[in-house]
Parts: structure tokens; C-alpha cells; sequence
């Protein structure tokens, strides 16, 4: 192995930060680069096996291309293998991954150095929303707007002792299907209930009052007509939030994944997030995990970021 990019799992929204806040997840993809110089080969092991081995259609071969276009590098024949972990339409970041992936393995392979600020502008041609390729850029709880075509950001901390509980069922939901359940228009009362928590939320995260996440991620702009759009999303929401040690509960990205912040026991949220989806005729699995604070890393090369 010549080098490798472990890039994190993100979820984005966090309930009313809708499109603006994401957090970095200790679940990650890694993509080796094991060959130079003899011919193209790639090999996808995990999520996505069988269906992104296609140069042409796969994501991270096409922002790795881009990159190396925008970088007037000619780089030589690559074989690349990737062992992905991140489920794929579940509403935790994995076209972001694979963006932000292929953007730093072309980083590696060219030795060169882009600024945070550079990744994210190359990846917002692949992936619009800066939610879920900021933080999984460069880690942590992230809020971001676009400002034109750049993206600014703050990286908030976050509180140690709490884990992030993820439900994942056994559904996707396209995000193009999740954008269509969207109304196209709010009322004021409901624009400026979602605005407020979403302020809320992203002050208590820099502060560390999770006392208010409980109320703060609630929102009415996506997730009540999101939660329509697998079985036993409203459920969950509803009732997880009542348990013991639950901090606060939403739907992970655009769904069908349902992320808890957890205080105490956090399998007892996951056991519960599940038994839900099984009542409702849904398999599922669940990963308790640690805030990735890193973002996209290269192993055996420079960063690119």
C-alpha cells in the first residue's frame, strides 16, 4: 500500500439546523491507493460491492479526475481499493465521503496541499450542500453556509461523555426523494419556530448546554414530512426522545438513519430505536459512535487539508 484516506461518516441537519449543521462520525471509509504506474484498476469491498466498481459512475473516481484536472496533474495509471463502512442512501454522508475522499487521494498522489477552503470549493461541484461535505472535511460539529460559490464554516466542540447513536434500517430513501417531500413554502410561524431552535442548538453545541438539545433539534421544516418516508420515523422521534439519557433525537441527513445524543447507557437509546423499526416491519442495525474531530486524513502522504 502506497497510501491511504480514512474519510468519516457525517450527518447533516441535526433537526433544525436544516442544511447548515453536520457533525463528523467515528465510522469511516478507507480508500488505498496500491499501485502506481501499471494500469487503472479499482475494487470497492463493503458497502457499495458490486455497484461502484465502475470507474465512470463511481464518485470518488470522478472528484479524483476532477481534481487532478483542476491541478494540471497528469497523474499515472492507479490501482485503488476501497473498504467502505458507510452505508450507502441512508443519511449519512456517503456521496460526501466519497467527494471528499477522491479530492484527498488526489491530493496525495499529487503531494500537494489545498486549504480546507479549496477542498470544499472543488467538492461543492459534486455535492451542493456544505452540511455534509464540511464536516466531513474537516471534522467535528460544523455550521456552514455558502456565501456565492464558497463555503464558511465554524467548527464548534464538542461535549466529551456523550455518544452519538445512529439507527440504520434496512430502507433507503433517495435523497432526491427526500428534497421532493419538502413543502415549497412555510408558514412564518413555522420558519421562525425551526430558526430559533436551530440558533439555539448550534450555541448550546458551542457551549456545551446539552440540557437544551432535548427541544433545540425539533424543527418543522423537513423532518415531520421526512419521517413520513420510512416506517417508523415518526414513532422514534416521538418516543426516544422520552427516554432516560436521550440528549436529543433526529433524522440523520435526509433519512432513513436516525441519530440520537446519548448521556449514560447509549444502548439502551439503540435498542429502542431498533425494536422500533423491527414493530414497524423494518430490519435494522445500530453504531454507537465517538465525534470524528479530524475530518478526511491521508495516511503515508500529506493532508489535504
Amino acid at each position: 500500500m502506497i497510501l491511504r484516506v480514512r474519510v468519516p461518516a457525517t450527518s447533516a441537519n441535526l433537526g433544525s439546523g436544516f442544511d447548515s449543521l453536520g457533525i463528523a462520525l467515528g465510522l469511516y471509509n478507507f480508500v488505498d491507493l496500491v499501485s502506481l504506474g501499471e494500469e487503472d484498476r479499482l475494487e470497492v469491498f463493503g458497502e457499495g460491492e458490486g455497484d461502484l466498481s465502475s470507474r465512470e459512475e463511481n464518485l470518488l473516481w470522478r472528484a479524483m479526475e476532477r481534481t487532478f484536472e483542476l491541478l494540471d496533474f497528469r497523474r499515472p495509471p492507479l490501482g485503488i481499493v476501497c473498504h467502505n463502512a458507510i452505508p450507502m442512501r441512508r443519511g449519512l454522508g456517503s456521496s460526501a465521503a466519497a467527494v471528499i475522499g477522491g479530492i484527498a487521494l488526489a491530493c496525495g498522489v499529487a503531494d500537494l496541499t489545498l486549504s480546507p477552503e479549496e477542498v470544499l470549493s472543488l467538492a461543492l461541484e459534486f455535492e451542493g450542500h456544505p452540511d455534509n461535505i464540511t464536516p466531513c472535511a474537516v471534522g467535528g460539529v460544523v455550521a456552514s453556509c455558502l456565501v456565492g460559490k464558497s463555503v464558511k464554516f465554524v467548527k464548534m466542540p464538542f461535549p466529551e461523555g456523550v455518544y452519538v447513536v445512529v439507527a440504520v434500517p434496512d430502507v433507503e430513501v433517495a435523497t432526491e426523494a427526500a428534497r421532493e417531500a419538502l413543502p415549497r413554502e412555510v408558514s412564518l410561524e413555522d420558519a421562525v419556530y425551526s430558526l430559533s431552535r436551530a440558533t439555539v442548538l448550534a450555541a448550546s453545541l458551542a457551549t456545551g448546554k446539552l440540557e437544551n438539545l432535548l427541544y433545540a433539534m425539533d424543527d418543522r421544516l423537513h423532518q415531520p414530512f421526512r419521517a413520513r418516508l420510512f416506517p417508523g420515523g415518526e414513532r422514534i422521534l416521538e418516543e426516544v426522545r422520552r427516554l432516560e439519557g436521550c440528549l436529543g433525537v433526529a433524522i440523520s441527513g435526509s433519512g432513513p438513519s436516525v441519530l440520537a445524543f446519548a448521556a449514560g447507557n447509549p444502548h439502551k437509546l439503540a435498542t429502542r430505536m431498533c425494536a422500533i423499526f423491527s414493530e414497524s416491519g423494518m430490519r435494522s442495525r445500530f453504531f454507537v459512535l465517538d465525534v470524528d474531530q479530524e475530518g478526511a486524513r491521508i495516511e503515508g502522504g500529506r493532508d489535504a487539508s
